[in-house]
């Protein structure tokens, strides 16, 4: 039996759409790639994550020499969150890129790291995918990635 899966996303043709708190958040995003590590894929990654609490948290990629010991953006700013403030839920996340020619998105690792994050939490985080200047938005990571490991 076929069977269909979709979903309703948004989408904004510049940065300006964004409301004011959402573009706050993309520019620390952007701003976290300026740290990125990545001397090797020359591709720079920043995330960036509003708290309940309206603290934000960044991190940005780090490549090594011995790959694929290198962590993603997401997952380092994910990781960092949940070591520090596990009672403060990830309310929104902002991934964007340098260079940025087009929405930056998460890869598959991150992508059931990040559906761990909400069930951990027990709640949803919304998503901004931004670059090349427009921007795509998810509410719950789950809608990334239907089909998740569950153990």
């Amino acid at each position: 039996m076929e069977k269909q899966f979709s979903f309703a996303y948004e989408h904004y043709t510049s940065r300006e759409e964004l409301s004011a708190e959402d573009r706050a958040l993309v520019d620390e995003a952007v701003a976290a790639t300026e740290r990125a590590y990545a001397p090797y894929s020359h591709f720079q990654v920043g995330a960036a994550a509003r708290l309940r609490s309206g603290r934000i948290l960044t991190g940005s990629n780090s490549e090594s020499e011995v790959f694929p010991a290198g962590l993603c953006a997401e997952r380092s700013l994910l990781f960092y969150a949940q070591a520090n403030y596990a009672d403060d839920p990830i309310v929104t996340l902002a991934i964007a890129s340098n260079p940025s020619e087009r929405e930056c998105y998460p890869c598959g690792q991150c992508r059931q790291v990040l559906v761990d994050v909400e069930r951990r939490q027990k709640s949803p985080m919304r998503i901004i995918m931004y670059g090349g200047g427009s921007a795509s938005v998810v509410k719950s990571a789950e809608l990334l990635l239907p089909f998740t490991f569950i153990l």
